[in-house]
């Protein structure tokens, strides 16, 4: 399990918009995020506590603005929450080891991938591109690109 780090180590190591969005739920503007049109191999952490979430495998254009995912790369690695705030009923993403907000789940993904949308926010997230795999510790995880 990932050690526990301050607000304060958070606002000096997070940009503002990664600190709003991971830490205060914030939701960054549609179609600015860094990884809404992004398509690499590799895998998505998120970006407080380096844990895995997402696999490029899964991505998708929803055509909603933001990183779409049709499943979770673990689903141990994420917890889904119940949010009705915004006058919404809505199923709210975090990781579950920092409890960092990524994003929120739909029901209205590809039926062929199971019909599940994971909305996330690219500012939650840190990219490591297939080739950087095993030097960044995520060797486990070369498997899903072979």
């Amino acid at each position: 399990m990932t050690e526990k780090v301050s607000k304060e180590e958070l606002k000096q190591r997070l940009t503002q918009e990664q600190y709003e969005v991971t830490q205060n739920s914030a939701t960054e503007r549609a179609f600015t995020g860094e990884y809404d049109d992004f398509y690499e191999e590799g895998i998505f952490v998120d970006i407080v506590s380096g844990e895995p979430l997402f696999s490029s495998n899964d991505k998708y254009d929803a055509g909603c603005g933001w990183p779409s995912f049709s499943k979770p790369i673990q689903k141990r690695g994420i917890k889904e929450l119940r949010d009705t705030s915004h006058g919404m009923e809505r199923v709210e993403v975090r990781s579950n080891e920092a409890n960092s907000h990524l994003g929120h789940l739909f029901n209205d993904g590809p039926q062929e991938k199971g019909g599940m949308r994971y909305c996330i926010n690219s500012a939650a997230m840190k990219f490591i591109p297939k080739s950087k795999l095993k030097e960044a510790g995520y060797e486990e995880y070369i498997s899903e690109f072979n």
